[in-house]
């Protein structure tokens, strides 16, 4: 089958180990096959091109982590990302790491993986939430009890994550600010009905959530602009994982610092609702077909994105 995989690991000129040619296929015992409609690009496939979390041994490994298809049946079908693995610290590992991922004809997957994607979500849009959506959701609702707040910040808008924080903060009825170096992704925050700032400007008011995926160069302002007793929920270091914290604030403000790492079947299945009855709708900033898969990593690993880079297969 054809497949976009790390051919080689290279950690300081990434896309240099991206091949797109043909790998075997095969499906696991008890593990359904299921024909990939549509992917889209995280930055997880960046690291992984690089060598982060993913040894030379494994290779070639197919990327990608998201994927909507159709089973043999023809169902279509979400694949929630997410793989029970004991040798993995963290108790699970993501397709693509030690699993073939999902930048493919084809992805092997369990069947409880397997949603049942609603009528009237295309799989562009479907392919968008099982990473980037899922994270974002779990960040907002379950660590950072997004019920209980009246604003949120999301750091550094325009990425996967942030962006989607931000259209889930507005769809839940919150006062959402964002920051963004430039203009032009502090437009489009605006379009989606949040407050755009630049980077460390100061509040009009605390909040009560703060979204962080952006880490060193971020969290600073992040604390100054925590409530009292808010969470700050981190996802990743894009900037740099050493933040300095001032440990004073935390424990006179009574801050949560809450690391956050994807969602549960039953989040992405809310997800899959939340789109199904137009609550919501992921933010794509562009889409290629899968022969021009390396013009799509050009152009995530550009940083001038705003919203998920898809795939058509």
């Amino acid at each position: 089958m054809r497949a976009a995989y790390v051919s080689s690991l290279q950690p300081d000129a990434p896309l240099s180990g991206l091949t797109v040619g043909d790998l075997p296929f095969s499906a696991p015992d008890g593990w359904v096959p299921v024909t990939v409609r549509a992917s889209s690009l995280n930055q997880h496939d960046i690291w992984s091109l690089r060598g982060v979390g993913l040894p030379a041994d494994r290779l070639p490994m197919t990327l990608g982590c998201d994927a909507a298809g159709v089973t043999p049946d023809g169902d279509p079908v979400l694949v929630f990302p997410v793989v029970e693995d004991k040798a993995d610290p963290r108790g699970y590992s993501l397709f693509s790491e030690r699993h073939p991922g999902t930048l493919a004809e084809q992805v092997a997957a369990p069947r409880e993986n397997l949603l049942p994607i609603p009528e009237g979500v295309p799989f562009a849009e479907a392919a968008c939430l099982p990473t980037a959506w899922l994270t974002a959701y779990h960040m907002l609702v379950t660590r950072g009890r997004a019920a209980d707040a009246g604003a949120v910040l999301v750091q550094g808008a325009g990425g996967g994550v942030a962006t989607a924080a931000v259209a889930l903060g507005v769809a839940l009825g919150k006062r959402v600010y964002a920051t963004s170096r430039d203009q032009w992704k502090r437009d489009r925050v605006a379009e989606l009905g949040a407050i755009a700032l630049e980077p460390g400007v100061r509040l009009p008011e605390r909040v009560d959530v703060v979204i962080e995926s952006v880490g060193e160069p971020t969290f600073e302002h992040s604390m100054k602009c925590a409530a009292p007793g808010a969470r700050i929920v981190v996802c990743g270091a894009t900037g740099g994982h050493l933040a300095r914290i001032d440990l004073r604030r935390v424990f006179a403000m009574q801050l949560e610092i809450l690391g956050s790492s994807m969602g549960t079947p039953a989040e992405l299945a809310e997800l899959l609702r939340l789109c199904a009855t137009g609550q919501i709708r992921p933010v794509i900033d562009s889409t290629y077909p899968f022969d021009a898969i390396p013009d799509a990593f050009t152009r995530l690993s550009s940083g001038d994105v705003f919203g998920k880079v898809v795939i058509e297969h």
